[in-house]
């Protein structure tokens, strides 16, 4: 058992809590990433990224993520492969957190990076076939299938709005849906029933993903929700959209959250309810969840953390020449 103290604490580890990291070590904030239970995050279960700036090819999602965690350890971040399972907020900075292994954490800042989940079906094939043509991303992945058929399955907001987006890589869309009526916003049910690139299969749900000759994802078998008949699509390519979930359970009751509890930061900044504490990334962003955008956000929530420091710094000085 140990304590550690730091200018900084950074719980998560995808790109959000990396490019906090960043920026806190440059600054001589010396923070320290808990890194959790995945380490670098969704992206070290994405094969091929091609929509991050900086690289003209086509590069691996987990080495992108141990590129961006040696950036961090190299301007001075240190690195704690550990979960953590407490937090107290309520008595303001310096903040104490309890980690898995019994370690404490006194910082005078946090930055939560926890990210978020996406919810699959939990069917045969799914997980095997993840990279190799099932997806639940149609922004990350869609551009790899440029003339080719393939499959959304959900019926929200999510699932209609990667369709309508995947028909500017396809002609051939289907939305697989469980019930006989879609739960999306009825301007984006509109769009769909307009566009003559989607069809959709009402009543219908997906028993497993089948791989084809080459290993990669080859058809999918559907049974009817009515009638119980199966039945088998052929697909290039497949979006499992039923949503996502935040990581926020450590936080809940001491944060305010959004709907689907997503972590409630102060508008176009990271800044949650508590002076001190900052989100950055999915964990707090519902609408773009793209690897950019929350970068972007760790390198805010670093920058707003070393202004509060600074605050704190002003403050202690009166205090001192008493």
């Amino acid at each position: 058992m140990a304590t550690h103290r730091t200018k900084m604490l950074i719980i998560g580890s995808g790109p959000a809590g990396y490019s906090a990291a960043i920026y806190a070590a440059r600054a001589m904030l010396e923070p320290i990433v808990v890194q959790g239970l995945q380490p670098g995050g969704q992206l070290t279960i994405t094969t091929d990224v091609e929509n991050y700036p900086g690289y003209r090819d086509v590069v691996q999602g987990p080495w992108m993520m141990e590129e961006m965690k040696a950036q961090a350890e190299n301007v001075g971040t240190r690195m704690m492969y550990d979960i953590i399972t407490e937090v107290d907020l309520e008595n303001g900075s310096p903040f104490r957190a309890v980690a898995d292994s019994g370690d404490e954490y006194i910082a005078d800042t946090i930055v939560i990076a926890t990210g978020a989940q996406a919810k699959w079906l939990g069917v045969p094939g799914e997980q095997e076939l993840g990279g190799k043509g099932v997806s639940a991303c149609a922004t990350c992945d869609g551009f790899f299938y440029r003339g080719k058929k393939v499959a959304v399955i959900g019926g929200g907001n999510t699932a209609v709005e990667e369709a309508l987006y995947l028909t500017n890589h396809s002609d051939d869309v289907t939305i697989i849906h469980r019930r006989d009526e879609f739960r999306a916003e009825k301007i984006l049910q509109d769009r769909v029933f307009k566009s003559d690139k989607i069809n959709v299969l009402w009543n219908k749900t997906v028993e497993s993903f089948e791989a084809g000759e080459d290993g990669t994802l080859g058809h999918l078998v559907l049974k009817d929700t009515v009638t119980g008949e199966s039945s088998t699509l052929e697909v290039d390519g497949a979006f499992v959209a039923i949503g996502h979930a935040p990581s926020t359970e450590l936080f809940e009751g001491k944060l305010p959250m959004h709907s689907g509890k997503y972590l409630q930061v102060e508008p176009g900044t990271p800044k949650t309810a508590i002076p001190g504490v900052f989100a950055a990334g999915d964990v707090t962003d519902a609408v773009y969840r793209q690897a950019v955008t929350a970068a972007g956000m760790g390198c805010m929530a670093a920058l707003d953390a070393e202004r509060f420091l600074a605050t704190l710094e002003d403050a202690r000085e009166p205090q001192a020449a008493e």
